[in-house]
């Protein structure tokens, strides 16, 4: 015989919470007290019940599919992939190279990795159709997952400029789209958050990215990959990536097109300190989580030391054994949709998505994203919403444990940058004003810096 455990208990009304609330409160207004809105202008509740209105989404997050994505930049190709054959010995699933001239020979790279099973993506910082051929050659030749990176848009909005021109560029592309049978186009989406974007913006304008090329190529029949930056507002973020895979199903649907996005996520750079820098693993391991319960196909840990070290390989090993952790002992790859049907991450992926399209339909009502990169609106709404976060961290309202809460006086790291860890000025010609990516904490740590002996 089955007994209901909860037989005994009433169910409990949203109602009648919120009035044991106001009870236990003694008076205190209950909004002010208890309910707290974001900077993207979301109130957030104490509580969420079923009895309330709740949309539900078929957001299609397979956690149990996500990737352990190593990155590697490479600058010596015997190096570069003897790490790889490294880094897919000791537990990542797939691999990221990062190649910054056409001169690198795809098959010494590539020589006696493994083909079968797994992954490589190719981030390209230079757009050249002739190389693309041979990337997507190989791939043929040896029955490889590839998945080429390239974005022009992208490249404008950190640089300043396109690799050529707009024009050039997306003949390019068109080019490229009509040849690859791999996917090739990629959106540097975290470009915006870790310039300061808050999530509505990143939303709308990795949407209106996407929309570009969209609208730019005539025969996209690849899949898109999305690098998405996590932050550290655990929940809000699990909703953020839900919101992009509706956003962008949504859109392009309206083009005809039926394939998903690969969602790439990193943890952001923005929150991520000089000093105490140990605090960063707790950081990122929260981001991670965030990434894989939001649906990331691929996620790639960001060294605690990436801002101030070169790479190197105790680094590397600690950023991947936090994904070997939470995949392999904490079971986050044994459920997929882990975040359906949770009341507060249902509603924040609702609002979410709905204040992302009205911010993309007005900046499509303007001309578009590269209309208004051009005009400098897009860098001045980032900008604004990046003073107000700088504000707050300023002010000590938004917290960095051991930064500006909890400093150890008697940390010293000036004699252990190996790497310029503030904001790097270049002096050249742009067409546009680039989207600056800055860390929060830099103003405060450039001060203790001085004063170090």
């Amino acid at each position: 015989m089955k007994t209901n455990l909860f037989q005994d208990f009433e169910s409990v009304t949203s109602k009648q919470w919120k009035q044991q609330i106001q009870f236990e409160l003694k008076g205190a207004d209950y909004n002010e007290t208890l309910v707290w809105e974001s900077p993207e202008g979301i109130k957030v509740k104490p509580f969420y019940h079923s009895d309330e209105e709740v949309k539900t989404f078929n957001t299609n997050t397979k956690a149990t599919e996500f990737n352990i994505l190593q990155n590697i930049f490479v600058h010596d190709i015997q190096m570069s992939n003897k790490k790889a054959k490294d880094s897919l010995n000791r537990g990542a699933e797939s691999i990221r190279f990062t190649i910054e001239s056409d001169k690198i020979e795809l098959a010494k790279l590539m020589e006696n990795l493994p083909l079968e099973n797994v992954t490589y993506y190719f981030n390209l910082p230079f757009l050249s159709t002739e190389y693309i051929k041979s990337v997507n050659d190989f791939a043929s030749k040896n029955n490889a997952s590839f998945i080429i990176q390239i974005d022009p848009i992208g490249q404008l909005c950190k640089e300043g400029n396109w690799f050529e021109n707009l024009n050039a560029d997306f003949d390019k592309l068109n080019e490229i789209a009509k040849n690859s049978a791999n996917a090739f186009l990629n959106i540097q989406s975290g470009t915006y958050q870790n310039a300061g974007a808050n999530m509505v913006q990143q939303l709308a304008y990795t949407l209106a990215h996407v929309n570009e090329y969209f609208n730019r190529i005539s025969a996209i029949n690849q899949q898109i990959s999305i690098e998405v930056a996590v932050g550290t507002n655990y929940f809000f973020e699990i909703a953020k990536l839900r919101a992009l895979r509706l956003l962008f199903s949504t859109l392009a649907k309206e083009y005809n097109h039926t394939f998903d996005c690969q969602i790439v996520a990193i943890p952001t750079k923005r929150n991520k300190t000089l000093y105490d820098y140990n605090v960063n693993m707790l950081r990122t391991t929260t981001e991670c989580m965030s990434a894989i319960l939001g649906g990331a196909n691929s996620v790639s840990n960001l060294a605690y030391d990436a801002i101030y070290h070169k790479d190197n390989e105790f680094g590397d090993r600690i950023s991947r054994n936090q994904l070997l952790v939470l995949k392999e002992e904490s079971y986050f790859d044994k459920v997929n949709n882990p975040a359906d049907g949770a009341y507060y991450i249902e509603t924040l992926t609702e609002q979410l998505a709905e204040k992302a399209l009205e911010l993309f339909k007005d900046i499509e009502a303007n001309g578009g994203l590269i209309t208004q990169l051009i005009e400098g609106t897009i860098q001045r709404k980032i900008s604004e919403s990046a003073q107000k976060e700088q504000e707050l961290f300023d002010s000590g309202k938004e917290i960095l444990l051991g930064t500006n809460k909890y400093p150890n006086p008697n940390d010293k790291m000036k004699h252990d940058l190996e790497l310029f860890p503030f904001v790097k000025t270049k002096d050249r010609k742009t067409l546009i004003s680039p989207i600056i990516e800055k860390r929060l904490s830099e103003k405060l740590e450039q001060e203790r810096l001085s004063q170090e002996e």
